[in-house]
């Protein structure tokens, strides 16, 4: 039974269309300067390389665990749900699917709906958030 006031799960929706390449982006970009920002009240990116991407892997399982969006997708106007009944993905698959792209080079291969490995292996898709 589906409920008649949700979108269609991606992978069932014929006329899915996957959001820009550009809102990604800049989501991810706003997202890494929020990480770095946190990183260095913690001692800094310089002192610790490994802190900025060990806050967005964090950042990633929470938000999108938790709300399906993080503070750039927020502001893009995207999230990120699962594939295949369009609800959230938890913070275990959020927590994966940040750790993949911190590794970037799984986003660099996507498919036809701009999904990259990260998205494939975490089960998720970006999609347009919901008009308010």
């Amino acid at each position: 039974m589906t409920n008649p006031h949700l979108p269609a799960a991606p992978a069932t929706d014929p006329t899915f269309t996957p959001p820009s390449l550009g809102r990604r982006f800049g989501a991810l970009i706003i997202d890494w300067v929020l990480c770095l920002l946190v990183s260095n009240i913690f001692g800094g990116s310089i002192q610790h390389p490994w802190l900025t991407p060990t806050v967005l892997v964090v950042e990633y399982g929470l938000f999108l665990g938790l709300f399906a969006q993080t503070p750039g997708m927020y502001i893009t106007k995207i999230r990120c749900v699962n594939w295949h009944d369009g609800g959230r993905i938890g913070v275990p698959r959020g927590l994966l699917r940040g750790l993949l792209l911190a590794v970037v080079v799984p986003a660099l291969i996507m498919d036809e709906h701009r999904r990259g490995i990260h998205d494939r292996l975490a089960d998720s898709v970006i999609v347009d958030a919901p008009r308010r």
